[in-house]
């Protein structure tokens, strides 16, 4: 049996990107036949026509699950809903407005297949200055800090 992918992202009123980050995806997806993908696409309450396009998109490819929030959770809690409802070996979890290229998705890949349990992808060259380069530093800063210690977690093997 194959193991799984699951892609996941949340989205409010994406009705342009959604078919372009789906398209791009499966594209990446292509060069590993070994593995079954699954989408995980949560939607914020769009008013824009994006839920449209979401329906359309899972009842042509039953690989797409879409929840419907009934109300906008945010940028936290409508990924973070997403991630629990994937059922893939491995979760990969990307921003639907393409501010992150879905083909970084082959770099996490291959770092999982090396055997890591997580892999991260830090954005560079931006144009964050002042404050957001502060906060954008100590989200990194953990995030270190959190994949040192991984380990030590309850529920997360050592290895």
């Amino acid at each position: 049996m194959k193991k799984k992918i699951s892609i996941t992202t949340s989205c409010w009123n994406e009705r342009e990107n959604i078919p372009l980050f789906y398209e791009r995806c499966l594209k990446v997806m292509a060069e590993f036949p070994q593995y079954d993908v699954e989408f995980v696409i949560s939607d914020n309450l769009s008013t824009d026509g994006t839920r449209d396009v979401l329906r359309e998109l899972a009842a042509k490819d039953p690989r797409v699950k879409v929840i419907f929030n009934a109300n906008n959770f945010g940028h936290i809690r409508s990924p973070y809903n997403a991630f629990l409802n994937a059922t893939g070996d491995a979760v990969v979890i990307m921003c639907s407005d393409l501010q992150e290229p879905p083909e970084v998705i082959r770099d996490f890949l291959k770092k999982w297949e090396e055997g890591y349990k997580v892999v991260a992808g830090v954005r560079s060259g931006t144009d964050n200055h002042g404050i957001t380069e502060v906060f954008r530093n100590i989200y990194y800063w953990l995030l270190e800090k959190l994949a040192e210690n991984l380990g030590s977690l309850p529920g997360v093997p050592a290895d």
